[in-house]
């Protein structure tokens, strides 16, 4: 098992880079091929030419006089991070890491060949319409370019993702002789193929617009914040204000993990990352080896979901949804508080009923020096939220935020970067940006083929029909399909792939469209905690030397509220912050009462209280409790004939005998 000094603790938080969604169809196994100064120089090159780009297009320099159209600022990105993809990535897992082979350089040339061709010649391809009468020789580069999509797929989303994004690039091909729903137009395949590259609603449709706009600037933002040592400050500043406490280390999971993995997007690098650090610490303070693994598994799931960054899926969202990304970080806020406040009773109630005690002093730093050493980093955040928040400047925003950091970390002795650092922080940007370009575009691809055979459309209508116009069976066919498809895919191609298919059918039954995409991200990311999957409990059992099944049930166990707040702020919006103020913050108060003794029920301690009795007649008052929970946490819902203080007073009048039992018993742990 990895062990660290306890002296140590707090200040051994690792630099890996950050990376997207797509590291966690892998767990401890290294994906990328080991650097060598030749690649190392030409992954940073890339990186600083397509942070140039990006800085060009999203403030409009016009440098050297050049104003790119979308589609060639598009195009060129696309070619320099394919031909990275092909250099960082091996054919296969058992490939020698420590070797380029000819053809990968060769695939790479082609890559930057194929876009820049289509790059030179955007202007023509809008003004002919090429993408429904392409001449032949661009035909043959969407050709070659659609194969070279689909291998970098492969390699970087693994074979379901390339399955299906294969399956679904050539389905207009055939989707006229597919019976029943899936049904759809058809195209001969090279119409198919150009459609594909030269069309706004496909491969370079709205994931590669979000990526081209927003998403670049936050994953350049993460990477510095990484480098420079933020993942240390935010776990050195959550060691300090909860880690003496009981179950300190576990609590400290949970606020280092959570910041780290809304920055990163990554639930199991974000395992590997700060678990490597907190999973001792837990083992070391009385948690079991499992409850440890299952704990960090699910203070990193949650970053993925919490405001402000919540990875990259968000900014696709917006996207989607054609709204700022300020309004989805602002919904998104109050499920992700509901998520990690029922994480933080459970953990503080195991650790209660098992007398396990916080970390010593000599293990914890102070918070005034840890205040004083990172104090820029809450400076930056605070620049980065008032810009997305006040100035709504989504695009603009990571990019100033990471010049002020960098600016103000390179003031600092203590935490300057070195020219090797800077060149290797440009390096990790590059092969991040790369692997995240390689998935866009292929699931991008899956988007362009509803829109060619039709489907978006008439699917809906299908689903809508098999659920017999009732929203209850839809959501929870819903709730299945996101479940099973995150089992296979990266969070981003689940949720770009359900914003297609299911997405609609919710909306068209009248549900909040906000409410409906965050349903759908909520989902797709249950399978991270949940068997028989599990890829983060997992990750975190690897550390803890313990059984991945054992951590992936404590996991689940830990993270209940995900399986039960998407259905609460899906059938009342005023979870996610739309409607009345009132009611916002009388459904939330509500809601954080019922996930307490939501909690409280599935560790059997009642915090402040004491613990609930053992055996046949613990359970049953258990289960009292747990029922007393979920109804004080579900909100009012029009047509249930009960309004929302009835349904209070309900569970009011359920859970007071209990707690009366519990406060009347003499406690066990002093």
């Amino acid at each position: 098992m990895f062990t660290l000094p306890s002296k140590e603790y707090g200040r051994a938080m690792s630099n890996r880079p950050v990376s997207d969604q797509n590291d966690d169809s892998q767990i401890v196994q290294e994906r990328h091929r080991a650097l060598t100064p030749v690649t190392l120089a030409l992954f940073a090159g890339a990186a600083v030419v397509a942070i140039a780009l990006a800085v060009n297009q999203l403030f409009n320099l016009q440098l050297f006089g050049v104003t790119l159209l979308d589609s060639q600022y598009l195009f060129l990105l696309a070619g320099i991070f394919l031909a990275v993809t092909f250099l960082a990535f091996p054919t296969r897992k058992s490939a020698d890491l420590s070797k380029t082979p000819w053809f990968d350089v060769v695939f790479a040339i082609l890559s930057l060949i194929a876009c820049g061709y289509f790059a030179a010649t955007s202007h023509i391809s809008l003004r002919q319409g090429w993408e429904f009468g392409a001449p032949a020789t661009a035909q043959g580069m969407a050709l070659l370019l659609f194969i070279l999509i689909l291998e970098c797929t492969r390699r970087t989303g693994g074979p379901v993702v390339f399955g299906l994004v294969t399956f679904f690039g050539v389905f207009p091909v055939f989707a006229d002789k597919i019976p029943g729903p899936i049904s759809g137009f058809s195209l001969p395949f090279m119409d198919t193929v150009s459609f594909h590259i030269l069309s706004v609603e496909s491969a370079f449709g709205i994931p590669m617009k979000a990526f081209g706009q927003i998403v670049v600037g936050f994953i350049v933002f993460g990477a510095a914040l990484q480098y420079t040592g933020g993942g240390r400050f935010f776990n050195d500043l959550a060691l300090s204000v909860v880690g003496r406490y009981r179950g300190g280390a576990a609590k400290v999971s949970i606020f280092a993990s959570g910041l780290m993995g809304s920055m990163s997007g990554s639930v199991v690098s974000n395992v590997l990352t700060t678990g490597a650090v907190s999973i001792p610490a837990m083992r070391r303070t009385g948690f079991s080896r499992h409850y440890a693994a299952g704990t960090e598994a699910c203070a990193s799931t949650g970053g993925v979901l919490m405001p402000p960054v919540m990875g990259t899926t968000a900014f696709l969202m917006a996207s989607f949804l054609g709204t700022s990304y300020a309004n989805v970080i602002i919904a998104a806020a109050i499920p992700s508080l509901l998520f990690y406040f029922g994480l933080f009773v459970q953990l503080d109630a195991y650790a209660a009923r098992k007398g396990l005690k916080g970390l010593q002093d000599d293990e914890t730093p102070k918070f005034s020096q840890v205040f004083r050493e990172g104090w820029q980093y809450i400076i930056v955040f605070a620049v980065l939220i008032f810009m997305l928040l006040v100035w709504r400047q989504e695009k603009l925003a990571p990019f100033y935020a990471t010049a002020l950091l960098l600016i103000i970390n390179q003031i600092f002795p203590s935490t300057r970067l070195s020219w090797t650092g800077l060149v290797q922080l440009a390096a990790s940007i590059g092969r991040s940006l790369a692997e995240l370009v390689a998935l866009l575009l292929g699931v991008g691809l899956i988007v362009g083929s509803f829109s060619a055979t039709g489907l978006a459309g008439t699917l809906v209508n299908d689903l809508v029909f098999l659920a017999g116009n009732a929203v209850l069976p839809l959501l929870i066919m819903g709730a299945v399909t996101a479940f099973i498809f995150g089992m296979g895919m990266t969070v981003t191609a689940c949720y770009i792939f359900l914003a297609i298919v299911l997405a609609p059918a919710l909306t068209q039954l009248g549900l909040n469209v906000l409410a409906v995409h965050l349903f759908i991200l909520y989902w797709g990311m249950v399978s991270f905690i949940t068997p028989p999957v599990a890829l983060g409990a997992f990750a975190g059992a690897s550390l803890a030397g313990t059984s991945p099944m054992k951590a992936a049930f404590a996991a689940m166990r830990l993270g209940s509220v995900i399986y039960i707040v998407p259905f609460f702020f899906v059938l009342n919006p005023a979870l996610i912050g739309q409607g009345p103020i009132g009611e916002v913050l009388f459904v939330s108060a509500t809601a954080l009462l019922g996930v307490f003794l939501l909690g409280s029920a599935l560790q059997g301690y009642i915090a402040g209280i004491g613990e609930m009795r053992v055996g046949a007649l613990g359970l049953v008052m258990r289960v009292i409790l747990f029922a007393a929970g979920l109804i004080l946490a579900v909100p009012g819902i029009e047509g249930w004939g009960i309004a929302k203080w009835q349904m209070c007073l309900i569970g009011a009048l359920l859970a007071l005998p209990v707690v009366l039992d519990v406060k009347a018993r003499p406690p066990r742990h002093a």
